[in-house]
């Protein structure tokens, strides 16, 4: 994989690698936001959400337009639960756990058809506190 920049996450896993093009939610306005009212993301495309510090994250898909897997991921990067095709529109929290620090949305079914599962590794810039278990 190419080198950490702010506008590319890679994964791995025992599946193997892959990148994804993303977009940073990185402030309380970009991510309520998120990906709503967007008709299509480009198979390769994805939006990161990074909070200040591990927190509980739940999110919903109010105004989401299409089905999306979202990637619940600790300070270290590592996935700690995978939400496959959340329904566009449902209004349902999909509860991600209580220390997270990142969250990455990726069109329905890629975490699957990828292998992407708990365990899975993140790596990003944001990771670059010392904790990260894949650093730049």
């Amino acid at each position: 994989m190419a080198a950490c920049s702010a506008d590319t996450i890679s994964l791995r896993g025992d599946w193997g690698q892959t990148a994804f093009a993303i977009e940073l939610a990185d402030t309380p306005q970009e991510r309520s936001l998120g990906l709503m009212h967007r008709d299509s993301m480009a198979r390769g495309d994805g939006m990161l959400f990074v909070y200040e510090t591990p927190q509980p994250a739940s999110f919903w898909m109010k105004n989401t337009l299409i089905p999306l897997d979202i990637l619940f991921a600790d300070v270290t990067g590592r996935v700690t639960y995978v939400h496959h095709n959340a329904i566009p529109g449902d209004l349902t929290p999909i509860n991600g756990g209580q220390a997270i620090f990142a969250v990455l949305e990726i069109n329905g079914g890629l975490a699957q058809r990828y292998g992407i599962s708990l365990g899975s590794q993140l790596q990003h810039p944001i990771f670059a506190n010392g904790l990260a278990i894949w650093p730049c």
